[in-house]
C-alpha cells in the first residue's frame, strides 16, 4: 500500500479527482483551470510552488518548517470553515433551555449549503473586528465584494431547526455602542442624535454579528402569537426543544432557597435578576419548571407573565402604530417565499419596505400615496429570494425576528448540529464543565 501511495499518478488520481468533485458542487467551472497546476504538482513538477523552500534541499530550516505549517494550517481551516463547519459558542440566554449560555457547538455549513465568501478580503479566523481592539478596526476590505451564491446542501432549512445568521439589521453599527440594534436607536432617539453622538459603520451581509434562534417559521408559512401561544398556519406549533417565559412567583413573604432553584436547572444569573421585591419574583422557566416550583411550600401563586394588550409597535416589526403588537399578541403575518407575487399597497407596505428596498436592493419611494419601485409606480411586487422567522426559544428574553422582521436567505450561515463543549459559568473547575450536554446533537 506504501508503494501504491508513492505512485506519482496515484497521487493526482486522488486529489484530481477530490478537487475535480469540489469543483463540480462549486458550480464555478472557471476553477477548472487549477487541475493543469495540480497535474504539475504530482506528475510534471516543472514549477516550485512551494517557493518559500529551497527546491532540492532534504533538510529545511526550522523557519521554514513553520512557515510551511501555518500556510498549509490557514489554507486548511480557511477551506473547513468556509465549506464543511465552524465552531461557534452561546453568549447569551435567548436560546435557554434548548441551548445553554457556555454551550460550544459545530455548525454546518454543508446542510443548507455553503455559501461563498461575500467579502473575500478579510483577516483569518475573525469575523467582523480585528482582535484586542475592542470591535473597532474592521478585520475586512468592501473593496471587493461578490454577489450572493450558496451551493448545494443536503437538506433545506425546515420548521424549527436551529440556524446560525447573520444579523438582519447588523449592517449598520454605532461603534460604541454595538449591542442594540442601529435601526432601534434611530427609531427611539432619531437618526440626526444617533450620527452626532456615535461613529456609524456599515458592514457587509456575511460580516454582520452572527446570532442563533430556532427556525420557527419557513416561506409561504403563516404565522401568529395569540397570549405567547405560537401558532404557525393556525395550528400549535410542533414541539421543539425546550421553550420558556417568564413567570411570576409570588410566595408567603419567604425567600426562594437559590440552591432549589438551581436543581431545577435555574441559572444563578436567572434566579439573581428575577427577584423583584420580598416574596416577589419573575423568572424565566420552562412550563415543567413552573408546576415544579408551584409544590414548594412557601409558594402561594405561580403564574406565566404575558403582555396582553401592551402596544409595544415602537420596537416590535413592523415598527407601525397601526399594527400595535407585542412579543406575545402578534401577528398574524405571512412570510415571504422566492418567485410569490404579493398585491403591494400602503396597509402592506410596512412588512415589505426593508425587503424591497434593502433585501433586495430596489429603490423605494411613496410620493402622494403612491408606491414606485425604481421609478415606476408599482401595485405589486415579485420576492427575489426566500425569508424566514426566527425566534428565540427563551421567548420573553429573546431580540428575534419579532423586533427586526424576516431573515433573508443570503443572511443564513448555517446549521447548529452539535454541542461539543459545555461550561457553567456559574461554576469553578472542574464543576463547570456539563459533561451531559457534550456531544449532544441539537434539535
Amino acid at each position: 500500500m506504501k508503494n501504491i501511495w508513492k505512485n506519482k499518478w496515484v497521487k493526482f488520481g486522488v486529489f484530481g479527482t477530490a478537487y475535480l468533485l469540489w469543483v463540480i458542487w462549486n458550480t464555478n467551472y472557471w476553477w477548472l483551470i487549477g487541475m493543469p497546476i495540480i497535474f504539475d504538482m504530482y506528475v510534471t513538477q516543472k514549477v516550485h510552488w512551494a517557493f518559500w523552500k529551497k527546491k532540492g534541499v532534504e533538510k529545511q530550516t526550522k523557519v521554514v518548517e513553520w512557515v510551511d505549517a501555518i500556510i498549509f494550517a490557514v489554507i486548511a481551516a480557511t477551506l473547513i470553515r468556509t465549506f464543511f463547519f465552524e465552531a461557534y459558542t452561546i453568549p447569551t440566554s435567548s436560546m435557554e433551555k434548548s441551548l445553554l449560555v457556555g454551550d460550544y457547538l459545530f455548525v454546518s455549513k454543508s446542510a443548507y449549503g455553503p455559501r461563498k465568501p461575500m467579502t473575500p478580503i478579510a483577516f483569518p479566523f475573525v469575523h467582523h473586528s480585528m482582535p484586542m481592539s475592542n470591535n473597532m478596526t474592521p478585520s475586512f476590505s468592501e473593496v471587493w465584494q461578490r454577489d450572493y451564491f450558496r451551493m448545494k446542501g443536503y437538506r433545506t432549512i425546515k420548521n424549527n431547526d436551529v440556524v446560525v445568521f447573520n444579523f438582519p439589521e447588523g449592517d449598520t453599527v454605532c461603534l460604541e455602542e454595538q449591542a442594540p440594534s442601529y435601526y432601534d436607536l434611530c427609531r427611539r432617539f432619531g437618526r440626526e442624535n444617533i450620527w452626532n453622538r456615535y461613529t456609524v459603520v456599515h458592514r457587509p451581509v456575511d460580516k454582520c454579528e452572527n446570532y442563533i434562534k430556532r427556525c420557527v417559521a419557513i416561506p409561504g408559512d403563516s404565522l401568529q402569537i395569540v397570549n405567547g401561544q405560537l401558532l404557525i398556519n393556525g395550528k400549535p406549533q410542533d414541539k421543539a426543544g425546550q421553550v420558556q417565559y417568564n413567570y411570576h412567583v409570588v410566595t408567603d413573604g419567604s425567600a426562594i432557597n437559590p440552591k432549589a432553584m438551581e436543581k431545577l436547572g435555574v441559572s444563578h444569573e436567572d434566579f439573581k435578576n428575577g427577584y423583584i421585591q420580598p416574596g416577589y419574583y419573575q423568572i424565566p422557566m420552562t412550563e415543567e419548571v413552573a408546576e415544579r416550583v408551584k409544590t414548594f411550600n412557601i409558594v402561594r401563586h405561580v403564574e406565566r407573565a404575558n403582555a396582553d394588550s401592551l402596544d409595544r409597535s415602537s420596537q416590535i416589526f413592523p415598527h407601525d402604530a397601526r399594527y400595535p403588537w407585542n412579543e406575545d399578541n402578534f401577528g398574524p403575518i405571512w412570510i415571504p417565499k422566492k418567485g410569490a407575487t404579493i398585491a403591494l399597497n400602503l396597509e402592506n407596505l410596512p412588512f415589505y419596505q426593508r425587503i424591497i428596498g434593502h433585501y433586495e436592493g430596489n429603490q423605494l419611494e411613496v410620493e402622494n400615496n403612491q408606491i414606485f419601485i425604481n421609478g415606476e409606480p408599482a401595485t405589486s411586487y415579485t420576492f427575489k429570494m426566500d425569508y424566514y422567522w426566527l425566534m428565540g426559544d427563551n421567548r420573553h428574553n429573546s431580540q428575534d425576528s419579532r423586533y427586526w422582521g424576516y431573515v433573508p436567505e443570503d443572511h443564513v450561515v448555517g446549521r447548529a448540529s452539535m454541542v461539543w463543549l459545555s461550561l457553567d459559568k456559574d461554576q469553578k473547575f472542574p464543576k463547570s464543565i456539563r459533561f451531559k450536554r457534550m456531544f449532544r446533537t441539537i434539535h
